[in-house]
């Protein structure tokens, strides 16, 4: 059985989206795994949104920790120090937190810190990007603006080991969706001929462009994460010292493209749930 750790700073629907999605799989017999705990950088209290992940979180029976990094902070103001310089230290006390716990892997589904070394070093923590890997950096918004400036013909999701070096960890697997075609024929022609500054700046995320490209990914995006656990308690990909290995210990994101291609198995599970 694979034993899960899930970071998660629980801000809205989607990272609740998220937990539901894996845990109630894992109820269903779908995941041979278990999540040992649930841990958010926010305290019970400090905002609605993730006071509704904790009571979801709680419905599961799923142990939960918290550690406000806002409060931590607030606590070191005096300091005179960055986040920067200070994140290292918030993450020891969260890894004295997490002491009794011994995950094989770590999920961030809606963490919004960026981890330290030390941090990454701890734990085998796997991050979502809504890229492929070849593809862009930074947020989702980012992402979908230089997918839209590119002209790019797909898009994807890729998940990747966390390291200091931001979205640039070594991939563990990834799933593509095309961004061409009839669906999207509209969407391209509207910005033929014009500067794509001034859509931006006009329209924004309303662009139903943008919004074609975000839902391509964000809809593939749990079963993404399901998968690759999957890979992972099946013994398909093995993560071990920081490296991700295939069954033969052939390294898998030195591979071309690099990771696991999940599209058929996130093909199959889309559809077993339409059908469902």
């Amino acid at each position: 059985m694979l034993n899960i750790g899930w970071f998660s700073t629980g801000r809205g629907e989607g990272s609740r989206g998220l937990l539901r999605f894996v845990q109630d799989r894992i109820e269903g017999g779908l995941l041979d795994a278990r999540i040992q705990f649930v841990f958010s950088n926010r305290d019970r209290g400090q905002a609605q949104g993730s006071d509704e992940f904790f009571q979801l979180a709680d419905s599961y029976g799923l142990p939960l920790v918290t550690r406000s990094s806002a409060r931590f902070r607030r606590s070191r103001s005096s300091s005179g120090l960055s986040w920067t310089e200070l994140r290292p230290e918030f993450d020891r006390l969260v890894i004295k937190d997490l002491e009794e716990f011994q995950p094989d892997v770590c999920v961030l589904a809606g963490y919004m810190l960026i981890v330290s070394g030390e941090m990454c070093r701890r734990y085998s923590l796997l991050n979502l990007h809504p890229a492929l890997p070849d593809g862009p950096i930074g947020t989702w918004q980012e992402v979908t603006w230089e997918l839209i400036r590119q002209r790019a013909t797909r898009t994807g999701a890729m998940i990747h080991l966390a390291t200091e070096e931001l979205d640039r960890g070594p991939v563990v697997s990834y799933c593509t969706a095309p961004i061409t075609g009839h669906d999207f024929a509209r969407g391209w022609r509207e910005l033929e001929g014009v500067d794509l500054e001034d859509v931006r700046a006009a329209r924004g995320e309303e662009l139903p462009l943008f919004q074609q490209i975000r839902q391509a990914q964000y809809r593939r995006e749990p079963y993404l994460i399901l998968e690759t656990l999957r890979a992972v308690a099946d013994g398909r990909v093995e993560i071990r010292d920081g490296m991700v290995l295939d069954q033969q210990g052939n390294f898998v994101s030195a591979s071309t493209p690099p990771g696991l291609c999940l599209d058929k198995e996130i093909d199959r599970a889309m559809a077993d749930d339409q059908l469902g």
